[in-house]
């Protein structure tokens, strides 16, 4: 049977490494978490999760080995109380610290050194098990909150990574957008337009992004865009399942795409994590 919608992308990178986890949905209740070797363009499989990983409240440490993240399988009447927040090894899941939620209000967390984590606590967390040499952060926020769901994760680790907050801007009941910039090579701006709705769009969620590339008067969009960022200095993006680079160009915005991986193909395994 084919997919009525393309897999769906959200990809992580290491700050100080050449990894980078893709985060791989579809059906809507199946992902899968995949670690991308920046230099070798090479593709390793983690673990699937029946269930949903809320892809902008996680995050990676900048040494690329371990996650946080929040995931929710609906099962309320379980051990977590359906949803949790958990700290892994990239790219599986299994987790060495774990926290229960039971519902689905803020969760996630953000990496504030390789060591240690801040959780988006909210109405608060269970503490289920701790990891050994990796720690809480307990005296770190953001600066500004920006929301108990996605963007209060999303929104600070995008500063974090160098993109520029532009603005905020309502367009339509329920529907609006927030803007942020980051600059690229050879004079060019990569804007990543981030949706917050309640939408009834196909294949689209509460929160989901587009893309542009702007010099000057020149503005080159890129709807199909789901993720991008700057990879070094060249651009990368996520577009219809599949995850690609490409060099920046001086007139054209960037030049012929290389195709890195097409993520459609997949389909749910059980995996063990090796630890």
């Amino acid at each position: 049977m084919t997919p009525r919608f393309p897999a769906r992308l959200h990809v992580l990178l290491a700050a100080d490494a050449k990894v980078g986890v893709v985060w791989r949905r579809g059906p809507s209740k199946q992902v899968a978490c995949v670690l991308w070797d920046r230099a070798k363009d090479t593709f390793e499989l983690g673990q699937w999760l029946k269930g949903r990983v809320y892809e902008r409240r996680s995050d990676l440490s900048p040494d690329g080995r371990h996650l946080v993240y929040f995931a929710m399988d609906g099962k309320w009447q379980g051990e977590m109380k359906g949803s949790w927040t958990a700290v892994s090894r990239a790219p599986y899941l299994k987790a060495l610290a774990i926290y229960r939620k039971g519902d689905c209000w803020h969760g996630g967390g953000l990496w504030t050194g390789d060591r240690s984590y801040w959780i988006n606590d909210g109405y608060g967390h269970e503490e289920v098990r701790t990891a050994q040499r990796l720690s809480r952060d307990r005296a770190w926020h953001p600066s500004l909150y920006w929301g108990g769901e996605d963007t209060g994760v999303y929104y600070p680790r995008l500063q974090r990574d160098g993109w520029r907050y532009i603005g905020h801007r309502n367009i339509g009941p329920m529907n609006s957008i927030s803007t942020f910039e980051k600059p690229a090579p050879r004079g060019w701006t990569l804007r990543k337009i981030a949706h917050e709705e309640v939408s009834d769009k196909p294949g689209k969620g509460c929160y989901w992004d587009e893309h542009e590339l702007a010099r000057g008067d020149v503005v080159l969009k890129r709807p199909d865009w789901e993720w991008a960022d700057l990879d070094g200095s060249k651009l990368a993006w996520a577009e219809k399942g599949c995850l690609y680079r490409a060099g920046i160009d001086a007139k054209e915005g960037h030049g012929p795409p290389t195709l890195l991986h097409d993520f459609n193909g997949m389909q749910f395994e059980r995996r063990r994590a090796p630890y």
